[in-house]
């Protein structure tokens, strides 16, 4: 199914080509290594989504993109990927990353943490920009603990993916073992009765 999926999305990325807005970048985003399905191209595509993930704002997939393309990995995999956080879950990760930016620097470990503002989902605008001021005062645990936190994602990520793929690879090469011996016991038995 996933191998489907990937090309019935080459076919759409072949047909984009031909857009003016993509025109400048078809030469590198066309690589063959960005749409390859293998265990090293994905899981490098994980973490470079779990990297870019961490960015703040409408940069998250520009730089999971970015790095797809310098790393040579699946490149719409490393987009997706950067939707783990989102706005319900980016506080959760940027508390997360304060806290691991405070345990790395101990001079800034005495400051305390302020609660983060309401979002109001009427207000977006408001809400996001109140939201920035709130992170940005909370000076450098956070900045320290961003990129700390996204590295310890994009590894845990990476050798999630690998021993995945492994454990799929695994099993499918024992049902495959095992529904070849049952053939095997089926003809053997036929030849038997015959």
């Amino acid at each position: 199914m996933a191998r489907r999926w990937a090309k019935a999305l080459v076919r759409k990325f072949e047909a984009m080509q031909d857009s003016r807005w993509l025109r400048p970048f078809a030469r590198y985003i066309a690589h063959p290594s960005l749409w390859s399905l293998n265990r090293r191209s994905v899981a490098l595509a994980v973490a470079a989504g779990m990297i870019g993930g961490l960015i703040p704002g409408p940069f998250q997939m520009l730089t999971a993109g970015l790095i797809a393309m310098v790393a040579r990995c699946n490149f719409p995999i490393a987009l997706v990927v950067t939707l783990y956080s989102n706005p319900l879950t980016i506080v959760p990760l940027y508390l997360v990353a304060y806290k691991l930016g405070r345990m790395v620097s101990p001079a800034h470990a005495a400051q305390t943490l302020v609660a983060p503002p309401n979002f109001d989902w009427l207000h977006l605008w408001d809400s996001t920009v109140a939201l920035a001021h709130w992170a940005w005062n909370l000076g450098t645990p956070l900045f320290i603990g961003v990129p700390l936190l996204a590295l310890i994602l994009a590894v845990v990520g990476y050798a999630i993916t690998r021993l995945g793929w492994s454990l799929h690879l695994r099993l499918e090469w024992r049902a495959r073992k095992q529904a070849r011996r049952q053939r095997e016991a089926a003809q053997s038995g036929k030849r038997a009765s015959d």
